[in-house]
């Protein structure tokens, strides 16, 4: 077994205009001192990285990584989240998702999918150079607006979304695969992988690619009612991240999973900081301890309540007292007798 690595931070949540988090040396210092070991890095925000150069030049990774050692910082992974969503992208979000994209491929879908294609394939390169193992991205969504429909899907339509979503990511999976760099879906509503069965579905279509792997976050399974700490015995060989993210579910007679087109605060799952949600995380970092998973815990901070400035500074102790210092012996072991093929069969009367 192996002990998980961290405490880490997603630093999307907390970028701004203003000093310290409007710049990545005053972010990384602000985090630092907080206790953080790990920073994971938004590749559509310039002020953190220029994902071109950290393509095409060893020595802008070799300072990157050496400006954040002095802080006594490493890259946990680097994540493509709002990229990755524009890779396969419904119709039907095409004005919101613009804002996502550089201006020059706005109001061009085709463009804009080919742009964000370009964009994940530098971030394998970048993670190469970088000596990262894994990267956090969406998948985007083509299937997601007809997942509760009236009327019933036309037959073929999710298998056709499917097809072409993979038809997608299968290149992009095969330059990660040429780096030695694995895409850590986050299975996420919104998403067309949302869940492990999606997931499967998508891997099943993409013909097993062993590159294709998970951001675990259990936030997003308690607010569907899924067995979070189940789903990592079904996965756990292909976690390759791990947000740390708190959540609860309180349904009403007025509300459920669908929460009723309510804001944050109001609905009946929402997500909170580190302790003030229900996911049982002695239990998660046992299991992933236990199933070996070998990287890092990142929180990322999404609550409806609490403010960023006391999510982040709670969430480094609370990660750190959560991380499991695995054994390297039996606890039983000072009771060890010695034996060898003999004396096992004596014992047992053979």
């Amino acid at each position: 077994m192996k002990t998980i690595k961290g405490p880490g931070i997603f630093l999307a949540q907390f970028l701004g205009d203003e000093a310290p988090f409007n710049t990545l040396d005053g972010i990384a210092q602000y985090m630092a001192d907080l206790g953080y070991k790990g920073l994971q890095l938004p590749t559509w925000d310039p002020r953190i990285i220029d994902i071109k150069q950290a393509a095409e030049s060893q020595t802008y990774c070799d300072e990157l990584k050496g400006k954040l050692a002095d802080k006594g910082l490493e890259i946990t992974e680097l994540a493509s989240h709002i990229i990755g969503q524009l890779v396969a992208s419904h119709p039907v979000y095409d004005d919101m998702f613009d804002g996502f994209a550089v201006p020059e491929v706005r109001n061009n879908p085709k463009a804009r999918a080919a742009w964000a294609t370009e964009h994940l394939k530098q971030v394998a390169v970048a993670s190469k150079n970088l000596g990262l193992k894994a990267s956090a991205t969406f998948s985007g969504a083509l299937a997601w607006p007809y997942l509760y429909p009236w009327p019933q899907r036309p037959a073929g339509l999710i298998e056709t979304a499917f097809t072409e979503l993979a038809k997608r990511w299968v290149p992009i999976l095969d330059v990660y695969e040429e780096n030695g760099v694995d895409v850590a879906y986050e299975l996420h509503p919104g998403e067309d992988l949302f869940d492990g069965a999606t997931f499967e579905m998508f891997v099943d279509y993409c013909g097993g690619h062993s590159r294709a792997n998970i951001n675990y976050d259990p936030s997003h399974f308690v607010l569907q009612q899924l067995d979070y700490l189940q789903f990592i015995d079904l996965y756990h060989d292909r976690i390759k991240a791990y947000h740390v993210k708190d959540a609860e579910f309180n349904p009403t007679g007025k509300q459920g999973v669908y929460s009723g087109f309510a804001g944050w605060a109001d609905r009946a799952g929402r997500f909170r900081s580190l302790g003030d949600g229900q996911v049982d995380f002695s239990a998660i970092f046992s299991k992933l301890s236990q199933y070996d998973y070998d990287s890092w815990a990142v929180l990322e901070w999404e609550c409806c309540i609490k403010s960023p400035s006391q999510g982040a500074a709670e969430g480094a102790p609370f990660i750190s007292n959560h991380i499991i210092e695995v054994t390297t012996k039996a606890f039983d072991d000072f009771a060890g007798t010695g034996a060898d093929e003999a004396f096992n069969r004596k014992i047992l009367g053979l």
